[in-house]
């Protein structure tokens, strides 16, 4: 479950990925595999998959307790082995660091 706080000291990546056109259901499923893998990884905290009604883009929120170990899991061979498969059904991916400043709610 996602952790939003301005105080937990959790680095978020938000990547936003626009889907070649007719791919948004593959890029999910991709994702969604690349999801299964960073759970797994040390220091993860939670990851959201957010998928655009008009079929174009998706959003993925992913919470790792340090900058240090985000990166870490980029490195890895898994990561970087499937990497190429999401870039060709995307258009466009911008991910970027993030960090909470402020929570109503």
């Amino acid at each position: 479950m996602p952790t939003i706080s301005s105080d937990n000291g959790h680095v978020t990546q938000i990547t936003i990925m626009e889907a070649e056109e007719g791919r948004q259901a593959e890029l999910l499923k991709l994702m969604t595999e690349r999801a299964r893998f960073m759970s797994r990884q040390p220091g993860f905290v939670s990851i959201s998959l957010h998928r655009s009604l008009d079929g174009k883009t998706i959003v993925n929120y992913i919470q790792l307790a340090s900058r240090e170990e985000l990166s870490a899991a980029h490195q890895t061979d898994e990561f970087r082995e499937k990497w190429p498969q999401v870039g060709a059904a995307a258009e466009d991916i911008s991910p970027s660091l993030y960090e909470v400043v402020h929570v109503e709610g």
